[in-house]
């Protein structure tokens, strides 16, 4: 039988570690494609597949500018693309971004749904999906475009790192008067998806959205958050509007906590994996509960 080879680009990230160390327990050789340290064509001899997760992630202090943008997640993304058509790799699977299609949402977000990103970053990946939908691939090629929502798992240190540094302090969670919806997507779940589209050649290649399947409100991740540290979190109801005014006050005084800060502590974005699920035809193997548990134990041992 021979050896299943998959080059990565961005293997040194975090999706980057967790993948290749996914597939290389199913004995799958992986290849690091390093875009940026002497990449060549050549170096795509004998693949079966690339997954292309390297690029520039979104600024939160939002100072990187459109082009620097363009230049990381959209060039390199078409330049690498164009490679791909004229080899004789079957697979490429673009690492985007649900952020491609909407910044914020106020309905559940499907493949369906027409893209209008809003920030730098969207917009880059965004035209990066267009570059590779224009394009004419062979007939035995697949190509997939990944949208997944917020991705976690150990080792993982974003917003569910602060969250969980929060709470762990003690630190009443004054916004329980809010309910929302929010979609996430365990790294577990990511390269399950991965290795489908890989190994398997009934998937059609297409857009896919990527996210567990069952949505997390923030009052319910703070539970989790409180069952893991094995004590009550402290949960304030405080009227909404007061919160908004106190928000209001913080954009005027430039203070940490503002309406930026409120709206995305608050709002809903629920992403639909239905899908990639039925193109699968089984669910995805880990539940949203027991991966974000899974996520949170592991900062029981970061210091």
């Amino acid at each position: 039988m021979d050896v299943v080879r998959v080059g990565i680009t961005g293997a040194s990230g975090f999706v980057g570690r967790n993948l290749s160390e996914y597939l290389k327990q199913k004995g799958i050789e992986v290849v690091d494609l390093k875009l940026r340290g002497g990449y060549k064509k050549e170096y795509l001899n004998g693949l079966s597949a690339i997954i292309h997760l390297a690029g520039k992630a979104h600024d939160l202090k939002g100072k990187a500018q459109l082009d620097e943008y363009i230049a990381v997640n959209t060039k390199l993304t078409a330049d690498l693309y164009i490679d791909f058509l004229s080899s004789e790799v079957p697979v490429f699977c673009y690492m985007s971004t649900v952020k491609a299609v909407a910044d914020h949402a106020s309905e559940v977000v499907t493949e369906a749904m027409v893209s209008a990103p809003t920030t730098s970053y969207g917009i880059s990946k965004q035209r990066a999906e267009a570059f590779i939908l224009s394009q004419k691939p062979a007939e035995a090629k697949r190509t997939y475009i990944l949208r997944p929502c917020m991705i976690h798992g150990p080792g993982n240190k974003g917003n569910l790192n602060l969250l969980y540094k929060f709470v762990s302090k003690r630190i009443p969670y004054p916004l329980a008067a809010f309910h929302n919806q929010r979609s996430f997507l365990s790294i577990e779940n990511l390269c399950y998806v991965i290795d489908q589209l890989i190994e398997r050649t009934d998937i059609p290649s297409g857009i896919y959205h990527v996210a567990d399947s069952e949505p997390i409100s923030t009052n319910e991740l703070i539970q989790l958050i409180g069952e893991t540290l094995e004590r009550k979190p402290i949960m304030l109801s405080v009227p909404q509007i007061f919160i908004k005014i106190f928000s209001g006050i913080g954009d005027v005084l430039r203070l940490p906590f503002n309406s930026h800060v409120l709206h995305k502590l608050t709002e809903d974005y629920t992403v639909s994996n239905e899908k990639i699920v039925k193109a699968i035809g089984i669910p995805l193997p880990i539940e949203a509960k027991a991966g974000l548990r899974k996520t949170l134990s592991s900062f029981l041992h970061v210091k």
